[in-house]
């Protein structure tokens, strides 16, 4: 049996950037910040990490992924992929390097933003002219 299944929570680090493949399918690409916090027993002070992941996302999801914002809270799951480009070398004409990317194809995105409260205000107080009121 295997399983390569992912889930993160953290926040999106800028807008997320819809694009079109070769084929003119969609797809939409997201940045997610996650954050690990410890106390460090030497000197007492807090410390912390952030990781910044690559999420992919296809199908009828990336339009919903698309008009997410910066900062959003999210949750997302999915596959985690590596895949390989050559990069050209600064400087070098016609020479290249292989680099290997990690990404996580998304299938599950769960928006965890409270929602925004409208300002309740009280309906202003009429006057009472009633005698058996006292001021």
């Amino acid at each position: 049996m295997y399983s390569n299944t992912v889930t993160l929570i953290g926040f999106l680090g800028g807008d997320p950037d819809r694009r079109q493949t070769k084929n003119n399918n969609s797809f939409t690409v997201l940045s997610l910040a996650t954050k690990a916090s410890w106390k460090n027993k030497q000197t007492g002070e807090w410390e912390s990490r952030t990781e910044w992941h690559r999420g992919i996302v296809f199908g009828p999801l990336a339009d919903f992924a698309a008009t997410l914002k910066k900062g959003a809270h999210i949750q997302i799951q999915g596959e985690l992929r590596s895949r390989e480009y050559e990069k050209p070398l600064e400087g070098k004409k016609k020479a290249t390097i292989k680099q290997r990317i990690w990404e996580v194809h998304i299938t599950s995105i769960l928006k965890l933003d409270r929602a925004e409260r409208l300002e309740e205000t009280a309906p202003e107080q009429e006057p009472v002219d009633d005698p058996e009121v006292a001021p």
